[in-house]
């Protein structure tokens, strides 16, 4: 495979690369660092590629891996979730104000879970993928997927009624 043909088969999914791995490592630098690290290495096994059912999930293992080898070199423990795919069309100020607060609120709650179930919203309610990829990627059943996301999402929408009923978390 030459280097064109690599390139059309990681594009559709090299962003996503990169917002796991600025999920995990939070600093933007060291998720761009990461990006071309799961690059490279897909690059050097670019004879092998098709021999794997979805490069995809293979770039997302890799990447996970990496960030997390990285994570326990430098003993952070933090996660950071920034969404910004916001939508095209412009709502009114207030709205936008009250929009950002809540994504803010929520962050924070995602900010707190633990690390696995932050990687795992991260991956469904985000980067929307299929349970039965999130399970390769991160080596887990199904099952054990469905329960940390729904114990997630609980903690997240019990702190959120919480904040909205009290106006402070």
């Amino acid at each position: 495979m030459n280097q064109n043909e690599f390139m059309q088969l990681v594009s559709p999914f090299k962003s996503k690369i990169f917002r796991v791995a600025k999920r995990l490592l939070v600093s933007t630098e060291e998720a761009e660092d990461a990006t071309q690290e799961v690059l490279v290495k897909l690059w050097t096994k670019n004879e092998t590629l098709s021999e794997y059912n979805s490069v995809e999930a293979l770039a997302m293992t890799m990447t996970k891996n990496y960030c997390l080898d990285q994570l326990k070199s430098k003993r952070a423990g933090n996660l950071r979730i920034v969404h910004n795919n916001f939508t095209d069309r412009e709502p009114p100020l207030q709205k936008q104000v009250e929009d950002n607060d809540a994504m803010s609120w929520v962050e924070k709650v995602i900010n707190q879970l633990p690390e696995q179930q932050r990687l795992i919203v991260q991956m469904r309610d985000i980067e929307q993928y299929e349970y039965e990829d999130i399970a390769k990627i991160l080596e887990m059943n199904e099952t054990a997927i469905r329960v940390a996301l729904s114990r997630a999402r609980k903690t997240i929408r019990e702190f959120m009624t919480k904040t909205h009923r009290y106006g402070i978390g």
